[in-house]
């Protein structure tokens, strides 16, 4: 008989690991946390995986750019680090990777990644003290063509009350209605059919009864106001969603294949990095940041309870509020005001007749421009943000510009008179805040905020190919994400402990 060859693979696999790959440093890592909220999940205490290999074995596959349940799974039947992580139990399917993923590791995610941030904390990679703030859209993983409009949904349903108004006039007058809504019109009239016995029919060649006619139209009209007071339920302030990913925003991206503009559905993403390190995170469904750093920063002191001393972030933050907020709890705002840029150049320092450049005067609370007109204090009026807060802005006016030969480099209103609207608390706000990044202190933090957070965006984008959500919903994707951020974060740490710069958290300015 033929001898029959076999594959005899060794007990211990660890040796065949090569040595600079971060799978140890991972399994090291993983089996110091508590499962203790994964576990509770969990109704049956026999199961075939152990919840702990399986988040070693996902997060090890997001370190490796793989993303897709089938791609792991085959990972775990050829890939020798996996078959290591394994540890002897079997190779998870498809199903089991993405149930795990979906329904129980996204209830638990958080607190597992808030343990890792407080275990760097501990080895001294974190200090708590400069948080650096930026944010990206990426794609939801939804149709891109079906979109629905806040506008376009608040059109039809108007037209659509006028309807049901004239057609519930009619048939008060047909069938000697008394004032019902649209609601009460179909009942009523569906039992006027079950009372005479009628029969509805259907198809080509069949003629309907006016009264068939009707409740039709009424059922139509029903559904279309259900419809549209279920979109209004999923709106919550937006201004669009998709149909596909109903958590998803329309918003304008970087990657623009058609090279138009074009809107496609996607998520705000919100990551504070210090010390190289994602050390917080949040999905936001509006296209905007500024006003995402607030939830952002209390979210992040309620799961971190750690508050960061200095917060650094762009001009697209900025606004009274960030201000106000990060004044009241005792943080040090570097973000970069809106105008920076703007006034460095020749041509804005020139212009004496913006607001920022007339003289105030504090104790008439006038203002005086550049030919000597008073420009009087009228009244206060007060706006609320989308988060309620309440800005005050101080309206001044001057008498009469007619005779003033800088009337048209002055303003461009078609009265005869310049109005002007002052936040004097913004402007205060706005000056200590760039008072603060004209430092030497400021100016190192700017440029370590573009180097470790939009770095960060840049090796999720590039190096991981992370560019599109493959889950729907606003809670698996952010699941996937702090997975994403839970293996960029050990991925780091492995990188400065094998180019010896650990405890490093900022980049020095070369001299």
């Amino acid at each position: 008989m033929r001898a029959i060859n076999q594959l005899v693979l060794p007990l211990n696999l660890e040796y065949k690991i090569p040595q600079d790959d971060p799978v140890i440093l991972l399994n090291e890592i993983c089996d110091e946390l508590d499962y203790a909220n994964l576990k509770k999940q969990y109704v049956r205490h026999w199961r075939k995986h152990s919840p702990k290999t399986l988040f070693k074995v996902l997060v090890y596959a997001y370190m490796r750019k793989i993303y897709s349940g089938r791609e792991i799974e085959a990972a775990c039947k050829r890939d020798i680090c996996f078959m290591w992580l394994l540890n002897g139990e079997p190779v998870p399917d498809n199903s089991t990777i993405s149930r795990f993923q979906n329904e129980k590791l996204s209830e638990a995610i958080e607190d597992l990644f808030y343990q890792l941030i407080e275990k760097l904390y501990k080895r001294g990679e974190i200090n708590f003290e400069n948080l650096f703030v930026d944010g990206t859209k990426i794609e939801a993983n939804a149709n891109r063509y079906t979109f629905v409009w806040q506008k376009a949904v608040k059109k039809n349903a108007e037209k659509l009350k006028v309807k049901i108004e004239c057609f519930i006039k009619y048939l008060s007058d047909e069938y000697m209605l008394e004032s019902f809504t649209i609601d009460e019109c179909y009942y009523i009239l569906k039992a006027r059919a079950n009372a005479v016995d009628l029969m509805f029919v259907y198809g080509k060649g069949k003629r309907k009864t006016q009264l068939q006619r009707d409740i039709e139209q009424l059922e139509e009209y029903l559904l279309r106001k259900q419809k549209y007071e279920e979109y209004f339920s999923i709106f919550e302030g937006r201004n669009s969603f998709s149909k596909t990913d109903r958590d998803a925003t329309f918003m304008r991206m970087k990657e623009d294949h058609m090279l138009n503009g074009q809107l496609k559905p996607g998520y705000n993403v919100q990551i504070g990095v210090e010390g190289e390190y994602i050390v917080g995170l949040s999905l936001f469904p509006n296209p905007t940041d500024v006003n995402t750093l607030i939830p952002f920063l209390e979210r992040l002191k309620s799961k971190a309870r750690a508050t960061f001393r200095n917060i650094i972030a762009d001009a697209g933050y900025e606004s009274e509020e960030n201000y106000v907020y990060l004044k009241e709890n005792q943080q040090t705002s570097y973000i970069k005001p809106q105008n920076y840029e703007k006034s460095k150049k020749r041509a804005y320092k020139k212009d004496k007749f913006r607001v920022e450049h007339l003289e105030y005067n504090k104790e008439k609370n006038i203002y005086v421009c550049p030919n000597g007109c008073e420009l009087k204090y009228i009244y206060t009026s007060k706006t609320k943000s989308c988060n309620g807060y309440e800005i005050e802005k101080d309206v001044y006016r001057n008498e009469s510009c007619s005779g003033c030969h800088y009337r048209n480099q002055c303003h461009k209103s078609k009265n005869d008179y310049r109005t002007i609207k002052v936040s004097h608390r913004f402007l205060e706000e706005r000056q200590n805040s760039l008072n603060n990044i004209s430092t030497e202190q400021g100016i190192l933090l700017r440029m370590n905020r573009s180097i470790q957070v939009e770095g960060a965006f840049g090796v999720l984008k590039e190096d991981y190919g992370f560019r599109r959500f493959l889950t729907r919903g606003k809670q698996k994707t952010e699941t996937q994400f702090f997975l994403l951020s839970f293996s960029f974060n050990v991925q780091k740490y492995f990188n400065k402990m094998r180019n010896e710069r650990l405890k490093t958290t900022l980049f020095e300015k070369e001299i």
